[in-house]
Parts: C-alpha cells; sequence; structure tokens
C-alpha cells in the first residue's frame, strides 16, 4: 500500500496554491453574483469613481479582439491554460525560501484560471467593475484581472528594487 506524505517543501507549495484556489473561488462567486444581481451594460453607482456594469468579454484584457468573429475564444483559452501550466512548473521550482515571487505567480494563476473557466465554459469572460472619472473609464474588469494585473505588478517592483548587500 503506498503511503501518502507531505514534505515541508509540498506545505509550502500547497501554501501557494491555496493562495491560487482562494483567487480562482473569489472570482467565481463574484462573477456568479454579478451575473445573477445584475442587468448587462445597466451600470450600479457605488462611489464618484466606481460602478458595477455587468460585462461580457469575449477579448482579452481591455476588450482586445472582442470582436474577431469567435477565434479569439480558443486562443486565449489556450494561452491562460498554457500560462496556468508554467505558472505550476515554475511554483514547484522556485527556491523554499521565496515569499515574494511564489505570491504573485499565485495570484496570477488564480486569476488566469478563473478566466480561462469563463471561456471554456460560455464562451466569454464576465466583468464588472467599472472604474472611471468623469466621463473616461476604464474597461470593465473582474476580481481574475485585479489578481492577474497585482501579481504582475509585485513581479515588477520585485524585479527592479535593489537588492540588499548581503
Amino acid at each position: 500500500m503506498a503511503t501518502l506524505f507531505v514534505t515541508a517543501y509540498h506545505a509550502i507549495l500547497i501554501r501557494w496554491l491555496s493562495i491560487a484556489a482562494a483567487v480562482f473561488a473569489l472570482d467565481r462567486l463574484t462573477k456568479h453574483w454579478a451575473v445573477e444581481a445584475m442587468q448587462p451594460y445597466q451600470p450600479v453607482p457605488v462611489a464618484p469613481f466606481l460602478n458595477l456594469t455587468l460585462v461580457y468579454n469575449p477579448g482579452a484584457a481591455f476588450s482586445l479582439l472582442s470582436d474577431a468573429g469567435g477565434w479569439q475564444r480558443w486562443f486565449f483559452a489556450g494561452f491562460s491554460a498554457l500560462v496556468a501550466l508554467l505558472l505550476l512548473v515554475w511554483l514547484y521550482r522556485l527556491p523554499r525560501d521565496q515569499v515574494w515571487v511564489p505570491i504573485a505567480f499565485s495570484l496570477i494563476l488564480g486569476g488566469a484560471l478563473g478566466n480561462l473557466w469563463d471561456r471554456l465554459a460560455i464562451g466569454f469572460v464576465v466583468d464588472f467593475i467599472d472604474v472611471y472619472y468623469g466621463q473616461w473609464h476604464w474597461p470593465a474588469f473582474n476580481v481574475a484581472d485585479a489578481a492577474i494585473s497585482t501579481g504582475a505588478i509585485m513581479l515588477l517592483w520585485g524585479a527592479l528594487r535593489p537588492v540588499p548587500k548581503q
């Protein structure tokens, strides 16, 4: 009979995957709420700079290629799956003492899986967060997009900050 044991390294890996799972779950819950509670393209004011507006996005970030005819669904789904797989491999290979990079990867992984789910299940991504200033509106986004952006900013910050001298 095979025995299952968790090494200290696997416990750390589980921590990073738990962050990705939490992002995925929060993304799924908020998208489900948005679809059930809101009407498409009808803004719900929340603050002087924030509306909740249900939008269906068949494209990529900022609605890139949203009117491309349908092929983009499978392209972006494949790209998201590839990114998720690469992030899993990188998470597994990262040194145990790193914290910043695995958190960033975990945020990106959870977000990529959240948007991948939408593309595979319904053919488009559900967006609902509408940030604006005056008449200028940032493209609508969701929790997955926010996690991906936060993770990317963390990676950039980690790459650009000075390395402390030993």
